[in-house]
């Protein structure tokens, strides 16, 4: 990884995103590079892309949809989809693709033990690559323990964050998406100290994490330079 400026304190990058959102999968890698950058906070916002009317079962029409775009996100990004995916979850007609539970887990997991970037990483795997149902509880409970977390305390995190209190965070995070100026998920902007909110192409780097931490690096001093006037201010 190349070298990179100090950043300063109370820099955050802005991360909307969704759980079952394939080109979040595709730049998880970059949210893990960038989560190695020293004084870089990192605040997700869940955008809920298969909730209430637009969750679905899964179906053979469904499968046929998603496996050109997941093609395409392997080529891209070299993220791995694994055969329990392919050839299981996509086969399975008693799935239900609902991004609210998974959604939940974070919430719970960042509540529980500040791990919710972490929780966002191991739903990805296990629905991308073990083929596990991640709208099931008992799954979302397992990947926690799988986690290390303390089992108790994150199942009542969990019952705690379900339903109204997951529905405000999705709320809030298509504020966010609106006010960063994003079209879908996932949408990525840096928020420097003075207010400055900078939109992020995380597209043009999928599979290039270190050209990824570069552009971060160079889009930070531009908006903190004093003598910048082409670095793009937050929307209002």
């Amino acid at each position: 990884m190349p070298e990179t400026n100090p950043l300063p304190p109370r820099t955050t990058l802005h991360y909307v995103f969704d759980p079952l959102c394939g080109w979040c999968y595709a730049a998880a890698p970059l949210i893990e590079a960038a989560r190695r950058l020293p004084a870089l906070a990192i605040e997700f916002h869940g955008g809920g892309m298969l909730t209430g009317s637009n969750r679905r079962p899964v179906t053979p029409q469904w499968r046929d949809y998603v496996m050109p775009h997941d093609r395409r996100i392997a080529e891209l990004s070299g993220q791995p989809f694994g055969a329990a995916y392919f050839d299981g979850l996509l086969n399975d007609s008693g799935a239900v693709l609902d991004s609210a539970p998974p959604l939940t887990a974070v919430l719970a997991a960042e509540a529980e033990a500040s791990r919710g970037l972490d929780m966002i990483r191991r739903v990805q795997h296990a629905h991308y690559v073990e083929g596990r149902r991640i709208a099931e509880p008992a799954v979302l409970r397992a990947l926690a323990t799988e986690l290390g977390l303390d089992g108790a305390a994150f199942s009542k995190a969990f019952d705690f964050m379900a339903g109204e209190p997951t529905r405000r965070h999705i709320d809030d995070s298509r504020r966010w998406l609106a006010r960063i100026g994003g079209q879908g998920f996932p949408t990525l902007a840096l928020a420097t100290a003075d207010g400055r909110l900078t939109p992020l192409d995380a597209g043009r780097h999928l599979g290039r994490p270190d050209a990824w931490v570069a552009q971060i690096d160079a889009l930070l001093t531009q908006a903190l330079s004093p003598t910048s006037s082409t670095s793009p201010k937050e929307r209002p």
